[in-house]
């Protein structure tokens, strides 16, 4: 991305993260109904030109350059039960940008589940493991069975489901951003391959794509970025 367009994209993390820690941060035991209406107030506020300090006044400055909608972030606030007004203007690449957080995060998830037993913790659908003749205890065993590997196949197939309704929107974004996401798109996809090639071995094998992987990925996500550019001047 252009140095402009990156430090915008770090002043919309730096407010997501600030908001995450709301409820899992240091002060998470503070967490209140009253809070939160106070962070959606300032979100208000950040949007119209009065930030309370400079952390939001990077978000002020981003919106001035960019036309951001104020949806997304309030349907952040909302995961912690706040609702957000619709805009259909922007509904379709909005879908894709949940889409593709839902790939992400199912591919962490995934990704991660030997690192998570270790802690005793499994954040796999509990219904969908029983369906496998599985439960917490043969994840928190760590071994790889038939079962176990069919129970990823699906798992795998719905992540890249997600990604395949994400690439939609990718294709609709402004130019300048399409070649990162695409970037950021296909590398993801490589860690549910690499999950694949550790034959579903994701308790004691990291699926891992290293950096050569990553740059040689990066020519192909210029090519869906500029096939896809010229297909919407067509």
């Amino acid at each position: 991305m252009t140095e402009e367009r990156q430090k915008a994209t770090w002043a919309i993390y730096v407010w997501c993260r600030r908001t995450d820690e709301l409820v899992d941060g240091p002060n998470a035991v503070l967490m209140s109904t009253a809070v939160l209406d106070r962070w959606e107030e300032r979100l208000q506020d950040i949007f119209d030109g009065r930030p309370y300090d400079m952390l939001d006044a990077a978000l002020t400055d981003t919106i001035s350059k960019f036309p951001l909608d104020i949806k997304p972030f309030r349907d952040m606030i909302e995961v912690m039960g706040i609702a957000a007004e619709s805009e259909a203007s922007a509904q379709s690449i909005y879908n894709a940008a949940l889409y593709l957080g839902i790939g992400n995060q199912l591919t962490n998830i995934l990704r991660d589940v030997g690192e998570d037993a270790l802690r005793g913790r499994v954040y796999l659908p509990q219904d969908e493991l029983a369906q496998f003749g599985l439960c917490d205890q043969d994840v928190f065993a760590r071994k790889v069975t038939d079962g176990w590997r069919e129970f990823m196949k699906e798992q795998i197939i719905r992540a890249r489901f997600y990604f395949n309704l994400a690439e939609e929107g990718a294709s609709k974004l402004e130019k300048a951003s399409r070649w990162p996401v695409w970037s950021s798109l296909l590398v993801y996809q490589k860690i549910l391959d690499a999950i694949e090639d550790n034959d579903y071995d994701n308790f004691t094998k990291r699926a891992y794509v290293g950096r050569t992987k990553k740059l040689l990925t990066l020519p192909l996500a210029y090519t869906k970025a500029q096939s896809m550019s010229r297909l919407i001047l067509q």
